[in-house]
């Protein structure tokens, strides 16, 4: 059907009710604005004539939404004039996002509202010629909109206060900023000798838009005007990305963050989980009903005191990643199995694939872990393990093989002197050579060869040293490129690997110094030091054979 045809086909059915003429709305809304250029004069015209008639019908908050979804993608100057000229919650809305000729915008300007024209002088990415166009109407033609809404006197219960916002949009506007500021400092100026008690919880509501227009339990400054539908970014009063993704959705909100300013019982940080509710006639989305509370201390991975573990941070982080990790990883292998039932081999590729990413995943989260425990206090206070770190590069060597192979390099690691027993965890060890062979054949080229020696030149040597001659491809680096997680060789930081050399290296140098040894980079080979235990072994034979 084309679009003449569906146009005529919505005229000639006269809505009933106010549900078909929201449905009448929409399909004209939506053709005009993606057909719009397509169309005849007296379609358009007839489509408009429409709208305008539709418009006392249809309530603010369907004009909106429709405002909200074609906004982006408004390129059809009458339909944008026409949304323009409605009220300016709707029209602020399109206004903001719109997309027009220059052309376009200075035929739509004198048929705009003062208010309408301060939201274009608000925007930074409009031609230099609206911009001189708005100038030449003079500073008398921008005016900000008047508020539809009286407030009450602070007396009254806060629901008579929390009327429908009269310029709600899905970005919060200067001027809800304006009345949010002016409300905390109303509120905050009333009541001087308020606690400074922290507060433990309190609820509140938000509209359609995410704006929060209802609040009990804290000051009402502190939060009324914040918007859950955009992540606050940079310590700034709001919410963060979990809550603002899930507003998009309309799902349900649980343990967001939320960041207050305000008198100290206010101020901080919350958690807040939510739930949307829906209008039981029309189904119509109505916004959120939350309720907020302190967070609990396991969950503050951030603005802990300087005094307190600093690995606690990466040790919460990595406790957040494992959870979702492992479900993606769950559900893969149970399409990957079959466990549901039949799946085609593309599906079960893809499922395999994400399986072995989520593998990958895991293994830097280990690293993560270990690094965390490497820098924490408790390091020191693990007991010194004897190991024989020459069986532990071999068993190493034998797990690189496949990636050797696929990667088309050899390794080659002699053993200078002997015996080779150091003092370090089994799996710190483990972990220190697998990632510095790993990520030194990750950066070496097809048809390489890696070479190495594992050497102790005297049983009294304090240091065992594992050296790896630099691969050709990073011959020539300093060694604060090499320690740089964004360096590749190729130059191309953004597609470096997800585990980067920088990181392996500072890992591999971290774990070396909580054992009591280092990571030297010089200018021809790279040399981990662990600390030897031939010395003590020695000691403790003589010892035995004295008995």
């Amino acid at each position: 059907m084309t679009a003449d045809s569906m146009i005529a086909t919505i005229l000639r059915q006269a809505p009933a009710d106010r549900r078909a003429s929201i449905t009448a709305w929409r399909q004209l809304t939506d053709i005009l604005a993606q057909r719009g250029n397509q169309l005849s004069d007296n379609d358009i015209r007839r489509s408009l004539h429409a709208l305008a008639v539709l418009r006392p019908r249809v309530p603010e908050s369907v004009r909106r939404d429709c405002a909200r979804a074609i906004a982006r993608h408004g390129r059809f100057a009458p339909l944008v004039a026409f949304y323009a000229n409605d009220v300016p919650a709707v029209s602020a809305i399109m206004l903001r996002e719109a997309r027009l000729a220059e052309s376009d915008w200075l035929a739509l300007l004198p048929a705009t509202s003062a208010m309408a024209r301060s939201v274009l002088a608000g925007r930074s990415d409009l031609p230099k010629g609206v911009y001189r166009a708005l100038a030449s109407l003079g500073s008398a033609s921008v005016a900000l909109p008047q508020p539809e809404v009286v407030v009450q006197e602070e007396s009254a219960p806060v629901k008579e206060v929390a009327a429908e916002p009269a310029a709600t949009e899905s970005h919060p506007s200067q001027i809800s900023e304006l009345v949010r500021r002016i409300d905390k400092y109303q509120s905050t100026r009333a009541q001087p000798a308020q606690s400074r008690t922290p507060r433990a919880a309190f609820l509140f509501e938000t509209g359609p838009d995410g704006v929060i227009h209802w609040v009990e339990g804290v000051t009402r400054g502190a939060v009324i005007g914040l918007s859950i539908a955009e992540a606050a970014f940079g310590g700034e009063p709001g919410t963060d990305g979990i809550a603002a993704g899930a507003f998009r959705q309309r799902a349900e909100i649980i343990n967001a963050r939320m960041l207050l300013e305000g008198t100290p019982a206010d101020a901080g940080e919350w958690r807040f989980s939510a739930l949307p509710w829906f209008d039981p006639a029309t189904g119509q989305f109505r916004g959120y009903r939350a309720s907020a509370r302190r967070p609990h201390r396991n969950e503050m991975p951030y603005g802990r005191p300087v005094t307190e573990d600093s690995g606690d941070s990466i040790r919460q982080l990595i406790h957040e990643l494992r959870s979702p990790l492992n479900a993606i990883s769950g559900f893969a292998q149970i399409i990957s199995g079959q466990m549901f039932g039949p799946v085609s081999h593309g599906y079960r590729g893809m499922a395999e694939t994400i399986v072995a990413d989520a593998a990958s995943v895991q293994s830097i989260i280990d690293d993560l872990e270990t690094a965390a425990r490497s820098s924490s206090a408790d390091v020191g206070a693990r007991s010194e393990e004897v190991v024989d770190i020459g069986v532990l590069v071999t068993q190493v060597e034998s797990e690189l093989v496949a990636l050797l192979a696929d990667q088309r390099v050899d390794l080659s690691i002699s053993r200078v002197g002997g015996p080779f027993l150091g003092l370090a965890s089994d799996a710190d060890v483990r972990r220190m050579v697998g990632r510095l062979l790993t990520a030194l054949v990750d950066v070496s080229e097809p048809g390489a060869i890696l070479v190495g020696q594992l050497v102790t030149e005297s049983r009294h040597d304090d240091m065992l040293q594992l050296r790896i001659v630099r691969p050709a491809t990073i011959r020539f680096a300093t060694a604060a490129e090499l320690l740089d997680p964004g360096f590749s060789p190729e130059g191309e930081a953004p597609g470096a690997a997800v585990l980067s050399l920088g990181f392996s290296l500072r890992l591999v140098d971290s774990l070396a110094r909580a054992s009591g040894g280092r990571l030297d980079i010089g200018h021809n080979a790279l040399t981990l030091h662990l600390p030897s235990a031939n010395s003590k072994a020695e000691v403790e034979l003589e010892a035995q054979q004295g008995e």
